[in-house]
């Protein structure tokens, strides 16, 4: 663990093994507790982070509901900790926050299976990263092989993943099994800048960089072999992660937000810990504004992963000798972690409709709600948890509790421990590509800065944080998968 010491000092009472209480008597002006769910072990590793902090803050937000809830994957980030939640009422004055969906809109990851397994890789798995490395963009600023002038880039954001099926570039079951369909209605590419459309006119299907990547895994261990039966995943299986989101597009459309929205709390008289914190009442001509430019950035994210499925399935493709579908290379499900939707639950006891904020969080839905694939609807929605590059990453299915206790929410990742800048300063003198090949990760960057940033010891155990979310009944562990080759920015 860190040597760093406590930053946050204030409250944390403890609620059960795995959840703690910032009481909103901690600060004049919050509206409602803070929750967050972390083991014993992470709770200390937390309090030596800002994040707690920020979790208070999220209280003040007019029209919150219940709690401001963080997972324990929570580290701090900008206005929100990456890791934060929160739902507000626009009945009761509630606002959007763009510091509650973050810079990278929809950011999130997807899950590809395949009917190989090791022993039909192993031989080609060199050549195989080799040419993913090859044929996907990465890095900072790259553009990909896929152009869109601005009347298409616009048509990408108002349809999402539908544009490309009527393109070519997807199939009826990759919409299926994408959250919302790839698609968030009522999107407005009218309220995204010139400069974003600039920003993202050649980065739909590249990957980026910072903690993006693609990754062959092998399933690991299953934990529920019954929902493992169900969504079609045994040992030794090889399936794809992809982690990306709205590149440049998404950036700028936040950063212009966050500069329209800079003195609209003051006009609205709303009264907030941290200017990071702006925001707007959700039916404000400035909040209206900014949903509809969120949206159509989180179609673009949508529509990012899915070209990037595309060329993953076309390099699959050329190595193998066959078609992506006599792989079996089909999607298992495309969560985004960092976005807002208008959802319904149950608040107090009502049923209420209500923007919920998910920053460094994924979605998590139990069984039987009506927006799960039928194929899933029994089993609760798959939930992806991807780790740091030398461990492992995890599949998980939402829970009824989630419901409950974290407004149909869980964690997204294994949650970083260090900064890029400490990540880098550890990683001196060191040859993270080739410590990761003694663990049988095959790893290719843009740059030795790429690893170095992003090498194992800068993030918590992605086992300790699933652990917590498990134990504490939001979501069930299914498998557990271990990475063999990535390629990175």
């Amino acid at each position: 663990m860190s040597e760093k010491k406590d930053i946050y000092n204030g409250p944390l009472e403890k609620v059960s093994d795995y959840c703690w209480r910032i009481p909103k008597s901690y600060k004049p002006g919050m509206r409602v507790d803070g929750l967050i769910f972390a083991s014993q072990k992470l709770i200390q590793e937390i309090r030596k982070d800002q994040a707690p902090e920020q979790v208070a803050n999220v209280a003040f937000l007019p029209g919150i509901q219940y709690a401001s809830i963080a997972m324990p994957d929570i580290h701090w980030g900008y206005g929100f900790s990456i890791g934060g939640v929160c739902a507000t009422d626009p009945e009761e004055d509630g606002v959007i926050c763009p510091g509650g969906i973050g810079y990278d809109i929809n950011c999130g990851v997807r899950l590809v299976k395949t009917n190989l397994f090791y022993e039909d890789i192993q031989s080609h798995l060199k050549q195989l990263v080799k040419e993913l490395f090859i044929e996907i963009p990465t890095g900072v600023g790259r553009s990909g092989k896929y152009k869109f002038d601005k009347k298409e880039l616009k048509k990408l954001m108002a349809e999402g993943v539908p544009y490309l099926l009527r393109r070519g570039l997807a199939a009826e079951r990759d919409i299926e099994y994408t959250e919302a369909g790839g698609k968030l209605d009522d999107a407005e590419p009218e309220n995204v800048s010139e400069r974003a459309l600039e920003r993202g006119a050649e980065q739909c299907g590249t990957l980026g960089s910072g903690n993006h990547f693609l990754e062959i895994q092998i399933v690991d261990k299953i934990w529920d072999p019954e929902i493992a039966a169900v969504i079609g995943i045994e040992p030794g299986q090889v399936c794809v992660m992809i982690h990306s989101g709205s590149r440049g597009l998404g950036y700028q459309v936040c950063d212009d937000a966050l500069k329209m929205l800079r003195d609209v709390p003051a006009k609205y008289g709303i009264k907030l810990p941290d200017k990071q914190l702006a925001c707007a009442p959700v039916d404000s001509p400035e909040g209206r504004k900014y949903i509809g430019a969120m949206r159509a950035a989180a179609n673009f994210a949508w529509c990012n992963r899915q070209l990037l499925m595309w060329q993953t399935r076309e390099v699959f493709e050329s190595v193998f000798g066959q078609s992506w579908q006599q792989l079996q290379m089909n999607l298992i499900y495309d969560v985004a972690h960092n976005i807002a939707k208008f959802e319904k639950h149950e608040v107090e006891g009502k049923e209420k409709k209500v923007w919920v904020h998910r920053k460094g969080a994924t979605r998590a839905f139990p069984p039987n709600h009506p927006e799960i694939p039928d194929m899933y609807r029994k089993i609760g929605q798959p939930v992806i948890i991807p780790g740091d590059m030398g461990r492992a990453s995890w599949l998980m299915v939402g829970n009824a509790a989630s419901m409950e206790k974290t407004f149909g929410t869980t964690c997204h990742g294994a949650g970083r421990m260090l900064s890029r800048t400490a990540a880098v300063k550890k990683a001196q003198g060191r040859r993270i590509d080739q410590e990761l090949e003694e663990k049988g990760v095959l790893a290719l960057a843009r740059s030795w800065k790429g690893l170095a940033e992003e090498h194992p010891m800068a993030y918590k155990n992605v086992d300790d944080v699933v652990d917590v979310v498990h134990k504490a009944g939001i979501t069930q562990k299914v498998a557990r998968l271990r990475p063999i080759g990535v390629i990175k920015g």
